[in-house]
């Protein structure tokens, strides 16, 4: 931990971060409900549903500099508020979205909500791995992960059981049957789509009031020049953030990893619709996902770096999920866990969120270190590797439309390929060859 921190001021700053990041996890999550409900009530595609992440994660790429440099004139503490004031923003433009049954503007107010995160992990990231030892950053960043998947946990089914009903599922099969005369069936689809007006003024509330109980915290400043400097930035003193190639393969690391991440989230509902089990049921799957990644999480607190380094753990996580991926694409037999019976592919895609749980964990620290002056723009180029998530789902609609939804997850075995790279390899590579 560096001098300029006392011991209270290193916890209550990071009591003060685990909060940030279980807000992050509940409003992102969340989205794995938000994509089968639009896509019901808003009459869409499953390609066209996918852009629920594309708007939300899309701002991550669109908005990471110009993050960075808001950060650079108004400090973390201001920046965090100017965060939370956009997120607060698009909740509330979810009221007019769901009076006119508009989707462009609910992807509008997503896009807002993304911008908002890009601001506020742009400045969480880096404080996460820079206000205490290196080589201790991926503990630290499995602690902030595990406030995160728990909001993640809790967030779907909440807003399940905010805007779902017991009859839901007959609801469902009407206005899919194609049977409703045109009145009836816009009734019942204004009927739905209004259901997430309250819940969404309700966040926008609660985000306004985070940002500015954040601004006026005893959260600190830090100087991430001083704090994430080496010797060797200080004699040759790189021009630009591009001069690091482990930052740069790191930001591709963090594009494959979430989009893979995300995909075994956001797209599993869908996939459970596709074995016969309606959005009622299935509704638990993301859940059990963000459970395993929760699991991970706390074996990465107490294994690393007591029992294994975080490089050795990103190895043997990228492996173990490149496996994972080839069962979900390749096995094929029905089972029944946790009192749902479904193809064991589903249940392996659930598995895979253990692995997922250190492999940002491990990217981050290792992509970051010794940057020094050039941390704050660092941070936002591997925070614009969180398109990943905008752009992969995306891609896996069009196949899982074209091809079918369980083709789809093909998407998963290159993601996983470059991240066994960057694990093995990439991380290490200091300069460019000539």
């Amino acid at each position: 931990m560096t001098t300029d921190y006392t011991k209270r001021n290193y916890y209550i700053s990071l009591a003060i971060l685990a909060v940030m990041f279980f807000i992050f996890g509940f409003v992102s999550w969340v989205n794995s409900i938000l994509i089968p409900y639009f896509r019901i009530a808003c009459e869409l595609t499953h390609f066209q549903s996918y852009f629920v992440t594309f708007a939300f994660y899309i701002a991550y790429f669109v908005m990471a500099v110009p993050s960075g440099m808001l950060l650079e004139r108004f400090g973390f503490k201001r920046g965090i508020m100017y965060g939370f004031m956009f997120m607060a923003f698009g909740a509330a433009l979810f009221i007019p979205a769901a009076l006119a049954r508009e989707f462009y503007v609910f992807l509008v107010g997503l896009f807002s909500i993304g911008t908002g995160l890009a601001i506020l992990q742009t400045a969480a990231n880096p404080y996460v791995t820079i206000i205490g030892p290196i080589d201790s950053a991926a503990r630290r960043i499995s602690i902030m992960g595990i406030c995160n998947k728990l909001a993640g946990i809790i967030s779907p089914l909440v807003f399940a059981a905010l805007i779902l009903k017991s009859n839901d599922s007959e609801t469902f099969a009407l206005i899919e049957s194609g049977t409703l005369d045109p009145a009836t069936r816009e009734m019942l689809l204004d009927e739905l789509i209004r259901r997430v007006i309250w819940p969404y003024a309700i966040l926008s509330v609660i985000l306004l009031s985070s940002g500015i109980g954040i601004r006026y915290s005893v959260l600190p400043e830090i100087d991430t020049a001083k704090s994430n400097s080496s010797e060797e930035d200080g004699e040759h003193d790189r021009k630009s953030v591009f001069s690091y190639p482990y930052l740069v393969l790191g930001g591709l690391a963090i594009f494959f990893h979430v989009g893979s991440q995300v995909i075994a989230i956001d797209t599993i509902i869908g996939y459970a619709g596709s074995m016969g089990l309606d959005l009622v049921e299935a509704k638990a799957f993301p859940s059990i996902t963000l459970a395993c990644t929760l699991v991970g999480y706390v074996l990465g607190i107490f294994l690393i770096p007591k029992y294994i380094s975080q490089t050795r753990a990103l190895v043997v996580c990228t492996i173990l999920g490149l496996l994972i991926s080839f069962g979900v694409v390749l096995a094929d037999f029905d089972v029944t866990i946790l009192g749902h019976r479904a193809n064991i592919s589903i249940f392996l895609l659930n598995l895979l969120g253990l692995p997922n749980a250190l492999i940002y964990a491990g990217i981050w620290p290792l992509s970051i270190r010794g940057l020094g002056r050039h941390t704050k723009t660092g941070s936002s180029l591997l925070i614009m590797g969180l398109c990943g998530n905008a752009i992969l789902p995306q891609i896996y609609g069009y196949i899982a439309d074209v091809s079918g939804l369980r083709a789809g997850y093909w998407i998963l075995i290159p993601c996983f390929l470059y991240l066994v790279f960057f694990a093995v390899k990439g991380h290490k590579i200091e300069h460019w060859r000539k």
